[in-house]
């Protein structure tokens, strides 16, 4: 009984994993829709995330199944409960990418960013690609030193979010304030695609520890 148990667990980590990689999907995606004016690209990330919050709805009523079933003990509930938050993370990155999709769409056939921070949205692009990747690796292997190191990559995207901050607030910007506020909002959405992806490392590390790490407790 346990074994089997133990299968659906394993199932349901493989599930989120799949998630994951569906919401990097959607970002990479997203960035193309973005930096190209690709109006296929943006569709298809609004459109392929009914697929996502499917399975997130499937994904939580399996996991509340698992705690239905029999009595988890320690570890089988910390690995439950940090499904439930995971399931919430990666259908959250998925909405941030759609964020992103869904500006390009009404901008189009223009182009949304000014070129002074096209350099900056192409690396926050490659961040959160990467990150999109390395959540998804993380929740199939489960390994909490694999989790550490998505801090490591965030640091990467703060910088790059640091960066064009300095760009929008230079007294050399030479376009409109809703060209630069636009601009700050998407760089916020691929900041925050960037922390789920650390907070899907956190619950990793919880599964396996017991503790749950503030943010600046993982390198």
């Amino acid at each position: 009984m346990r074994t089997a148990y133990h299968k659906e667990l394993d199932d349901l980590a493989m599930r989120l994993g799949e998630m994951c990689g569906l919401a990097g999907v959607a970002m990479k995606r997203a960035t193309q829709a973005l930096l190209d004016a690709d109006i296929e690209a943006a569709e298809r990330v609004v459109l392929d995330h009914e697929r996502i919050v499917a399975m997130r709805a499937q994904a939580e009523k399996d996991a509340f199944a698992l705690l239905a079933l029999q009595q988890p003990v320690a570890g089988e509930l910390r690995a439950i409960f940090s499904s439930i938050q995971i399931i919430a993370d990666t259908e959250r990155m998925g909405v941030l990418a759609v964020h992103v999709a869904e500006i390009a769409r009404r901008e189009y056939p223009k182009q949304v960013l000014p070129e002074d921070v096209r350099g900056c949205f192409t690396e926050m692009g490659k961040v959160a690609i990467a990150l999109g990747d390395s959540a998804k690796e993380v929740l199939v292997s489960r390994d909490p030193q694999q989790a550490a190191q998505l801090r490591q990559q965030d640091k990467a995207m703060n910088e790059l979010y640091r960066q064009l901050f300095t760009v929008l607030i230079d007294r050399e910007w030479q376009h409109s304030i809703a060209a630069g506020v636009e601009a700050a909002l998407l760089g916020r959405f691929y900041e925050r695609f960037a922390d789920h992806a650390v907070e899907i490392g956190r619950r990793v590390i919880f599964m396996d520890s017991g503790v749950l790490p503030a943010e600046d407790e993982i390198h």
